[in-house]
């Protein structure tokens, strides 16, 4: 094997990588609230778990995207263990959906030939102003590069019949019965490992198959290890998670590990089975004693093909039949295995759903900005809630403690605020559709917002202080008036969360409740004002308590412009996106 023939094999290698992740980008960028439907497809019903996990994954073609999706989705609490677990499952047998895809298109009908012609097509689609249009024109792209590489594979591949030295040698790694299969099974594992995708893997299995460089029985324990390597990618992005995803991760692990264990205990009467199968089909039976690849499109190539392509499919359809039945003695299991910290008393500023960094699948990834968001408000409503209670506290001692909550409070909304900003940067930098798009440039504004309001309830303890060291009080009549402004105010934040929520569930028809609520605020604060300027013009009020007073009315409307603000940035956001 030369070195050009080495770099181009490895060249090869690189453009089906990089066609799957082209092709996998532009499928979730078109197909984005498709996405979003499966999720929100989640039930406590076992088949729509499953379904829903082969549907994502054959949308996206990539079950390590899916699997990081879901231990993401747990992290954050949107998903359940048992739930988690179900949705892997069908991630399984989704992705044997590529290997078919390879087998049928990349060896029989040469799809390469029609390669070139394809990405004039994508160029074409690529440049239209319509956005859904250039989505398609890099899914077709990406189609393309991936059939191109995988014939350059091909082509690259040394025959090893020319080289009988070689060929012995690997044949040599054959002859050791089960000993043989188990490190096959090893080579799979490492080679899923290094590149981080089954897929690429599998296709790699599918060019030795029907090259001739191994025998069907080690091809197929080259897939069963590639099963175990692939859980590797969902192990390392639960790493960073709670003990939550890593339960998630661990299921997927022994989901596999088992699938593994059974199929080689019974890995003769499986190759049989397969081969049976390929036999009514039409074919030779590849997994027959004495049967040999001959030539690479032969009928033996084929059968080869299809047999491995069946091997991987039944192998994950029927460990999720065996296992669907046992998700909760899993998820118990698992629940053992990796134990829950010790409580602590939860900080108000511990993010809920984003602490495992950005998803595999940037689209997905929105969902849970916005879970976030959501949790960011009530928080925020949180601070209004020890604004009230300085305002009508005054017992110094207990004053005190509720401004150094509403200090904290001001630094837990710089502290969330750069979390999900720093978040969403990340999944800016991923592959996203322009509706998607529109979503986060909202959210940078809501986030925005949302730390002002915390500004807001740290400066109503600032002037309550300045208040407290001039020795100056409220009378129960004033304290009753900024009492009902801050209901207004907190009435405010009921529209301004339940539009949030609206807008998660893709409902928002208008904001009237924002605007209602604003309204409301504007004209108590006029009618507040003019009764203070009368109090002050007969000499009823002192002017510098006066003065406390205003600035507090002030502020109190300033929070309801923040929200409405936020409400009006959804508003618009969903006109785009519509």
């Amino acid at each position: 094997m030369g070195i050009l023939q080495f770099f181009t094999l490895f060249g090869a290698m690189g453009m089906f990588l990089y066609g799957m992740n082209l092709m996998s980008s532009g499928l979730q960028k078109a197909a984005g609230d498709r996405l979003r439907g499966f999720l929100s497809a989640m039930t406590s019903n076992p088949f729509k778990r499953v379904m829903t996990g082969v549907g994502i994954t054959a949308l996206i073609q990539s079950s390590s995207a899916t699997t990081v999706m879901v231990v993401s989705f747990v992290n954050a609490g949107l998903l359940t263990l048992v739930q988690a677990i179900g949705v892997i499952m069908g991630a399984n047998i989704g992705t044997t959906i590529t290997a078919w895809m390879v087998s049928l298109l990349g060896f029989k009908a040469d799809i390469s030939i029609l390669a070139v012609p394809l990405m004039l097509l994508g160029f074409l689609f690529s440049n239209s102003k319509k956005n859904q249009y250039k989505n398609i024109g890099e899914l077709i792209v990406g189609f393309s590069l991936l059939f191109l590489g995988l014939s350059f594979m091909k082509e690259s591949v040394p025959d090893l019949k020319q080289t009988p030295e070689v060929l012995e040698f690997v044949r040599t790694w054959s002859g050791y019965g089960f000993g043989s299969v188990l490190i096959f099974l090893g080579v799979g594992t490492v080679l899923t490992l290094i590149l981080q995708s089954s897929s690429a893997t599998m296709a790699i299995t599918l060019i030795m198959l029907s090259m001739g460089w191994i025998p069907f029985p080690m091809a197929c324990a080259m897939v069963l290890g590639e099963n175990i390597g692939t859980t590797i990618t969902a192990n390392i992005a639960a790493s960073v998670g709670n003990h939550s995803a890593k339960r998630a991760a661990l299921s997927h692990t022994i989901f596999n590990v088992f699938g593994v264990i059974w199929a080689l205990i019974l890995f003769r009467p499986f190759l049989s089975l397969v081969g049976k199968i390929i036999e009514v089909m039409g074919f030779p039976n590849p997994a027959a004693d004495g049967f040999s690849v001959q030539t690479s499109d032969g009928p033996d190539a084929t059968a080869a093909l299809y047999g491995l392509s069946m091997l991987h499919t039944l192998f994950n359809l029927i460990n999720t039949i065996i296992l669907v039945w046992f998700t909760d003695l899993i998820a118990k299991a698992v629940s053992k295995l990796v134990k829950e910290p010790e409580k602590k008393e939860e900080k108000p500023y511990r993010l809920k759903y984003i602490n495992a960094g950005p998803l595999a699948t940037p689209e997905l990834a929105v969902e849970q900005a916005i879970k976030e968001i959501i949790h960011f408000a009530k928080i925020s409503r949180n601070g209004l809630g020890y604004a009230r209670a300085a305002i009508n506290e005054n017992e110094p001692d207990k004053f005190e403690e509720l401004r150094g909550k509403l200090v904290k409070y001001e630094e837990i909304s710089d502290r969330i605020e750069y979390e999900i900003a720093s978040f969403l940067n990340a999944v800016s930098e991923g592959e996203i559709s322009e509706n998607t798009s529109y979503r986060i440039k909202a959210m940078y504004k809501i986030i925005g917002e949302l730390e002002s309001l915390g500004d807001s309830g740290e400066s109503i303890s600032r002037i309550l202080s300045r208040r407290n060291t001039h020795n100056k009080t409220f009378d129960m009549e004033t304290i009753k008036r900024i009492n009902a402004m801050v209901d207004l105010v907190d009435s405010a934040y009921s529209s301004m969360i339940d539009n949030l929520v609206m807008m998660e569930n893709s409902t928002l028809e208008e904001i009237s409740n924002a605007y209602t609520a604003e309204e409301r605020i504007n004209n108590l604060r006029d009618h507040l004002r003019e009764e203070e300027i009368n109090s002050l013009e007969d000499n009823r009020k002192n002017y510098q308590t006066s003065v406390y007073y205003m600035d507090i009315v002030s502020e109190l409307e300033k929070m309801g412009d923040f929200m409405i603000n936020i409400s009006q940035a959804l508003y618009k956001c969903k006109l785009k996106v519509s």
